[in-house]
């Protein structure tokens, strides 16, 4: 039926006139909150694609099953947002690789529900409606990678070319790798590769890495570097495993971030809220933070469960037991000489998730608590990894623009730039798990009374069963990164309010701590039953927005990437010689720092042991040893220490020597 006024309903199911028109839908109108004219509810405009050549057959203007508006060609907005779409009990084939492929969600779109339009046969079949779409929030598609190509800097080129390749395996192990190969099917939000819909691969088509090479052709023919040019040249030409292009496709893509500028600035807060009278949230960094070996390359949020001495103890457990470990992590980066694969950094940031889960459980069994007595705690956490590259000048920059994020639990982060509001982290609850498990679509599992229920969180259970995913994003562009609780998440406030208060961040008008503040008064207004945890991390690569000289008590705060002249050398002299001293310094006392936070964890008294191996690092020092001995010759007593030494020896000696030369000094000899 062919709509007269198209109209959106109010999800406020209280409202008694809940019908509003669409109305201007340009991107002015759509930079301003839009709200229900009568109960001043936010109206939620979601758009959907419609896949299909069904769908491609039913032009603009038309309202389907009486709910859809057709708004361009298979773009479809949700007029009734509030109420779940329609989805058979027995789902489709069609949509088992959109639920595997859930938790990429940053590239690939879910799926939302089924409609039949009104027009055809009633036995036909259903369309596929999907949402995360690459759809901004006016409903125009963003431009594909061909259209944007040669706009595109150096790095993003390269960038693009690395998610692709990153889902390559995936998508072909589930039999939709042909999505990968359709140029109208990739498209592109700022540094990110979206894909509109996912293809089945023909059985009688085997793809290779020379098929996803040929697809790249016509665009690297304008490549703005000469080594990916090669690269692409590589894989159609010759039978190269997918390993061998990811290493040098992730050097030149290190290697020209490098050559960027980087400044960052990172503050945090933590409230109780209104209405409660304890805190279980822990964040850092704090205002009160002085630790600059890790300001500005560490952010963490944990909440807490287990109520009081319970929730509290286990976030702060976490977040003290991380920045030990994210120390030491730091402390071995700064001494390779050869880059760091992002799988191994990937491996040890799991690694130390997985000593941090244990710590906490550790305490849990000595307390002998039981279900749901047992504290724990979620945990999103950012690491800015500086590994050191040189770059095509010769001139060795500090700094790859590494970002690492790992989240546990509902604590969520979100990328934001002066255009978009990206959510980069799955929530572990109920609605998420039936969909990894390919029982339900993700609107459907929200109606379940358990939809928002913790699955895992850090403590309640061995390590083992933790299942983790330690993401990477590449930092190429003005960003605030945003780390909270769900004190701020919660009901969607993120996404209804980011314009507001990151924005101003990224046009100078308003500091990361009034951000910070801000965003924290906003959560106690709309969500005040909550504990609330808020860390923003201003990111900025443009040159003119960098400070030319670096305050000495933050010497890693602005990181600048370019050829040193004569005057510039000699101030650039004076300043490491210093840097030099006060790293010195942080170094000598760097064990007892360590000594004493690892104390302040109040550990048990026998040496917490690991039950799960981890991997060790192909090349360079085993960095989850250094903070896993560091725990037991630190936190256990001298009792257990001594028994370990004495009933095994060699082993304890051979662990020690392959710690830093600081710290083998304090291993025992003999």
């Amino acid at each position: 039926m062919i709509s007269t006024q198209p109209i959106i309903y109010c999800i406020n199911s209280d409202c008694d006139r809940p019908i509003n028109t669409i109305g201007d839908v340009s991107r002015q109108a759509a930079s301003r909150l839009r709200l229900c004219a009568n109960c001043q509810t936010p109206l939620i405009y979601r758009y959907l694609w419609a896949s299909g050549s069904l769908a491609a057959k039913i032009p603009p203007g038309t309202k389907v099953a009486d709910r859809y508006e057709v708004i361009t060609h298979q773009v479809w907005l949700d007029t009734q947002p509030g109420l779940p779409p329609d989805a058979p009990e027995e789902l489709p084939k069609v949509v088992i690789p959109y639920l595997k492929l859930y938790q990429e969600h940053w590239h690939i779109p879910q799926a939302y529900g089924f409609a039949h339009s009104s027009t055809e046969d009633a036995n036909a079949s259903a369309i596929l409606l999907l949402e995360n779409v690459p759809i901004d929030a006016t409903g125009n598609l963003y431009p594909t990678i061909a259209d944007a190509w040669q706009q595109a800097t150096a790095i993003r080129q390269v960038y693009w070319l690395w998610q692709i390749l990153q889902l390559w395996q995936p998508l072909l192990e589930l039999g939709v790798a042909q999505s990968l190969l359709l140029p109208d099917n990739l498209r592109v939000q700022g540094w990110c590769v979206r894909l509109l819909e996912l293809h089945e691969t023909q059985t009688t088509q085997k793809l290779s890495l020379q098929d996803l090479g040929q697809s790249w052709q016509p665009w690297v023919a304008s490549a703005k570097t000469q080594e990916l040019k090669n690269i692409v040249e590589q894989m159609c030409s010759t039978e190269v495993e997918l390993e061998t292009i990811a290493t040098q496709l992730n050097a030149l893509l290190l290697l020209s971030a490098a050559q960027l500028p980087l400044s960052l600035k990172v503050a945090g807060a933590t409230d109780t809220g209104p209405e409660l009278t304890q805190n279980e949230d822990t964040c850092y960094p704090l205002a009160s933070s002085e630790d600059d070996l890790l300001l500005n390359h560490l952010a963490i949020v944990c909440d807490g469960i287990g109520g009081h001495q319970g929730g509290e103890v286990a976030s702060q457990l976490a977040v003290q037991s991380l920045k030990l470990q994210v120390r030491a992590l730091l402390a071995e980066v700064e001494e390779q000489t050869e880059l760091l694969s992002p799988k191994l950094l990937q491996e040890q940031l799991e690694a130390s998730l997985r000593v941090v889960n244990n710590v906490i459980c550790s305490r849990n069994d000595e307390q002998k608590r039981q279900g749901r007595e047992r504290m724990a705690t979620t945990l999103v956490m950012a690491v800015q990894i500086p590994q050191r590259i040189e770059t095509t000048s010769g001139w060795q920059s500090k700094n790859a623009h590494e970002l690492y994020l790992a989240s546990v639990g509902d604590s969520r982060a979100y990328w934001i730039t002066r255009d978009y509001c990206q959510l980069l982290t799955v929530d572990d609850v109920v609605a998420t798990r039936e969909v990894r498990y390919t029982r339900s679509l993700y609107r459907k599992a929200l109606t379940r009374p358990d939809a928002t229920a913790l699955t895992q969180a850090l403590g309640t259970k061995d390590a083992e069963f933790l299942r983790l995913v330690i993401k990477r994003l590449i930092l190429e562009e003005d960003g605030v990164l945003l780390l909270c609780s769900d004190g701020l998440s919660d009901n969607n406030w993120v996404e209804q309010s980011w314009q507001d208060y990151a924005i101003p961040v990224l046009t100078g008008h308003l500091s990361v701590e009034d951000a910070v503040r801000d965003w924290i008064n906003l959560a106690n207004q709309k969500n005040g039953h909550d504990n609330t945890s808020v860390v923003l991390t201003l990111c900025r690569v443009s040159p003119a927005d960098l400070v030319l000289a670096t305050p000495p008590q933050l010497p890693v705060e602005i990181l600048k990437v370019e050829e040193p002249q004569e005057e510039q050398l000699a101030i650039e002299h004076i300043q490491e010689e210093q840097l030099e001293i006060e790293q010195t310094q942080a170094e000598q006392d760097y064990l007892t720092e360590s000594s004493q936070a690892l104390l302040d964890l109040d550990l048990t008294e026998e040496p917490t042991p690991t039950p799960t191996p981890v991997k060790k690092p192909s090349r360079g020092k085993p960095l989850l040893l250094l903070g896993g001995l560091l725990i037991l010759l630190l936190g256990g007593t001298s009792l257990g220490l001594f028994a370990w030494w004495q009933l095994n020896p060699q082993t304890f000696q051979q662990m020690c020597r392959q710690l830093p030369q600081r710290v083998q000094r304090f291993c025992p000899r003999g």
